[in-house]
């Protein structure tokens, strides 16, 4: 009996040490995962920390964004814009977020942050094929990888991408994160959302995207470049078409509506190069800063300028100007600066010659005519046409040939020197500066008979301005080159107010100017500018055939010619007023 119990009391103690071993294993397996537990947590902890501000994620930091607009409200660039305009679920076409959703994540209106089902079925399929060959990721998490901007694949970022999706999913609505994905998502040359791609790809903005656009734009998400209408456009028509099937299958749209959209899938042609603006946009910037002060938002420019002339002055420029720059501008009756072209191209040399400061040459002798037209002198008054001496100061005539008696309308005709030298003389050299004050040029002409004949430098600007007036009816003009300026909210920051015309030549001073600018395109150094829509103008050569000028005018505009060098070499003595900008003139207007 007493060995019985024995072994009982054994059996018991075994009982006991292998219950007190399980006990312990169960604790430390208890206590090792409560470890791994708090570690991953800290873990986790640790790399939320390590996000930004989740409200900054939203709101990156860059430089605001200005969209330039031509006279008619078309963009015609964009500066420092790297995301497209904001779009959103309501503005845009029903078809342009359906064909998203279509293809990258069909069940996003139903599905929290992650997709259980999808990331199952994307494990399920890469198992199979030995490789990865789909993804689960939600629009949300898409979402949230484009806002990091960060592409890096570590375990730390793809549990900001979790924390962030959740973040995303329980503070905006669904539309909202569908807009945020539509706005972030990038597709083009680094440029992010799909009004910045369509408008590269189709031309237009998201707003004007057609259904088959709409599908091609969802064909690219998968990958953009191995999908794009630019550089794959077979594949991405292919890919394309299995977007618009899903549409149909998902009842976004009818059998017949993809059909007629498969039919004008087709490859996507690259907005045209607007080199063409560069200079002019640059010149506006300015003007924004002086209306509204620090550029702080993105805004909406509408500016002045004619797209239409635009492109052919540039065109006449290009194909006209050979070895030497130029530089084009033209004014509207009113002020409005309608083209600027500040040099043949703007990749070479970021230099706007518009603004340039050179010798007008003769181009300024209308300012001395004028005077002695309002002290009554007409195109018919004799004048001598005689050598001109004051002081050291006696320059010649062209090919120093004089004509003794001469009327005033010849003498301007030929641009002979010595008779504005004369009549300087006659009504005083500071008649003279007045006369281009009140034209709006006079701030930096010396006062030395040197500038009767444009050795004071302005700009094309300026120059163009002074013709501006007499064709103006005489009335002043001050040019300008934006008509609004709004945030992208549509606030209006600036609206031009156009102020009251003064009266700066009397009409029968300006008549007779007229008539003494139309003689030089009929008879005189401006033959080659004329067509029947020209006006009148004058030439213009700086000494030593430095610079070259023609200023003429049409019905509706004034414009302004410059040829010369940057360095201020001399061009080729066969370069004068009366050639090359007289030609480029005469082609831009014909």
């Amino acid at each position: 009996m007493l060995l019985n119990k024995d072994k009982t009391l054994n059996v018991q103690d075994d009982n006991e040490k292998e219950r007190s071993f399980k006990t312990r294993v169960l604790i430390f397996c208890v206590n090792l995962f409560l470890v791994l537990f708090a570690c991953i947590g800290l873990y986790v902890l640790f790399v939320f920390l390590q996000m930004p501000s989740l409200d900054s994620i939203l709101h990156e930091t860059r430089e605001p964004a200005i969209v330039f607009m031509d006279n008619h409200g078309k963009e015609i660039r964009s500066d420092g814009r790297i995301m497209g305009m904001p779009v959103s679920v309501k503005e845009v076409p029903e078809y342009v977020w359906q064909a998203i959703v279509s293809i990258e994540d069909k069940r996003f209106f139903y599905h929290g942050a992650i997709s259980y089902r999808g990331t199952l079925r994307a494990l399920f399929v890469n198992m199979f094929h030995g490789k990865f060959a789909a993804g689960g990721s939600t629009i949300t998490q898409q979402t949230a990888k484009n806002i990091f901007l960060n592409r890096e694949k570590t375990v730390s970022r793809k549990i900001q991408e979790l924390i962030l999706s959740w973040w995303l999913e329980n503070r905006f609505s669904k539309e909202q994160i569908l807009e945020l994905y539509m706005n972030r998502v990038s597709l083009v040359g680094g440029l992010r959302g799909l009004d910045a791609a369509s408008e590269i790809l189709f031309g237009h903005g998201a707003h004007e995207m057609t259904l088959a656009e709409s599908a091609q734009i969802a064909a690219m998400l998968k990958a953009p470049t191995s999908y794009s209408p630019l550089k794959n456009p077979e594949r991405n028509i292919k890919r394309a078409k299995i977007v618009l099937k899903e549409m149909v299958k998902q009842n976004y749209i009818t059998l017949d509506e993809a059909r007629e959209a498969t039919k004008q899938l087709k490859a996507a042609s690259p907005k045209a190069d607007k080199n063409i603006y560069r200079y002019w946009t640059d010149f506006v910037r300015e003007e924004v800063e002086s209306r509204i002060g620090e550029i702080n938002q993105d805004l909406y420019v509408y500016t002045t300028i004619d797209a239409k002339l635009q492109e052919q002055v540039a065109d006449s420029l290009s194909a006209n100007i050979g070895e030497y720059q130029g530089a084009i501008i033209a004014i509207s009756r009113d002020g409005a600066i309608v083209s600027m072209v500040g040099g043949d191209d703007y990749r070479v040399s970021q230099f706007n010659r518009a603004l340039a400061m050179r010798q007008p040459g003769s181009a300024f002798k209308p300012v001395v005519y004028l005077v002695a037209l309002e002290n009554g002198m007409t195109p018919e008054s004799y004048v001598n046409d005689s050598p001109f001496a004051i002081g050291d100061y006696n320059p010649k005539n062209y090919n120093e040939t004089y004509y003794g008696g001469i009327d005033l309308a010849t003498a301007f005709a030929k641009s002979v020197n010595s008779v504005p030298l004369k009549l300087t003389k006659e009504y005083g050299i500071d008649s003279v500066l007045k006369m281009a004050a009140r034209l709006g040029v006079g701030n930096n002409l010396k006062r030395e008979y040197s500038t009767v004949l444009g050795a004071s430098e302005m700009s094309l600007l300026d120059l163009t301005t002074i013709y501006s007036v007499i064709w103006n009816d005489g009335n002043s003009v001050r040019p300008y080159s934006i008509n609004k300026i709004k945030d992208v909210n549509g606030n209006v920051l600036y609206e031009r107010n156009p102020s009251d015309e003064i009266t700066i030549l009397q009409p029968q001073t300006v008549e007779y100017m007229k008539d003494l600018l139309y003689e030089v395109v009929t008879k005189g150094t401006g033959k080659r500018a004329y067509t029947p829509d020209v006006l009148g103008g004058k030439t213009g050569t700086s000494n030593d055939n430095r610079d070259a000028w023609f200023v003429g005018a049409m019905p509706d505009y004034v414009m302004g010619v410059w040829v010369g060098r940057d360095d201020n070499k001399p061009m080729s003595s066969k370069i004068t007023g009366g050639t090359l900008p007289a030609t480029i003139f005469h082609e831009i207007v014909k």
